[in-house]
C-alpha cells in the first residue's frame, strides 16, 4: 500500500470514529438529560476542529512523517501490496480506542465525548499529508509504501522508483536561457 493513500485512508477512519463517538456521546447525555455535558463537549469538538485546522494548514509534511520518508530504504522491487493488513496493522490503536470509549458511553458520556475531540483533531491535523507526501514524490521521481514491520514496532517505508512529475517550461523561457 502506498504512503499517501494510507495517510487518506487514516484521515477518514479518525474523521468516522469522531463521528461514531460522538453520536454515542450524544445518546449517552440524551439518555441522562445531561444538557451541561452537551454544552461542553460540542465546545470541546469546536476547539478540537479549530486546533486541528490550525495545525494541519501547512503543505509540508510533519516532523514525524519527514523523517519516515528520509528513514525510507531504497529498492528496486514493489513491495506485496496488501492493504488490508497493512491497515490493520497500523490502525488497530484507533479501534481499540474507539470501542474502549464507546463502552462506556451510557454510564460516563464525557469519555467518548472527549475522545471523539481528539479524533477530530487528529483527522484535521492529517488532512494534508497526503498532499505533501504526493508532492515529495512527484519532485523526487519515487514512490514510498509500506515495508513489512510489527504491530507494535515502528513503521518502516520503501523508497521505489515512480514517475518524475516535469513541470512544463513557460512561454519565452528557451529563449531567455539561451542568451549570452
Amino acid at each position: 500500500m502506498s504512503f499517501a493513500d494510507f495517510l487518506r485512508t487514516a484521515v477518514l477512519l479518525f474523521g468516522a470514529a469522531s463521528t461514531a463517538l460522538a453520536v454515542v456521546a450524544i445518546a449517552g447525555a440524551t439518555g441522562d438529560d445531561d444538557t451541561v455535558a452537551l454544552i461542553v463537549a460540542v465546545s470541546w469538538w469546536t476547539l478540537a476542529a479549530g486546533g486541528g485546522l490550525w495545525l494541519g494548514r501547512r503543505l509540508a509534511p510533519t516532523p514525524g512523517i519527514g523523517r519516515l520518508l528520509a528513514s525510507a530504504r531504497s529498492t528496486n522491487q514493489l513491495p506485496d501490496i496488501e492493504p488490508a493488513s497493512i491497515i490493520f496493522n497500523r490502525l488497530w490503536p484507533l479501534g481499540v480506542f474507539t470501542l474502549a470509549s464507546s463502552a462506556v458511553a451510557f454510564l460516563i458520556p464525557q469519555v467518548p465525548a472527549i475522545a471523539a475531540g481528539y479524533a477530530i483533531a487528529v483527522a484535521l491535523t492529517w488532512r494534508r499529508q497526503s498532499a505533501a507526501v504526493q508532492a515529495i514524490e512527484y519532485r523526487d521521481g519515487v514512490r514510498f509504501y509500506f515495508d513489512k514491520s510489527s504491530p507494535f514496532g515502528a513503521p518502516k517505508l520503501l523508497r521505489t522508483p515512480g514517475m518524475r512529475k516535469i513541470e512544463p517550461v513557460p512561454a519565452g523561457a528557451e529563449r531567455e536561457a539561451a542568451r549570452p
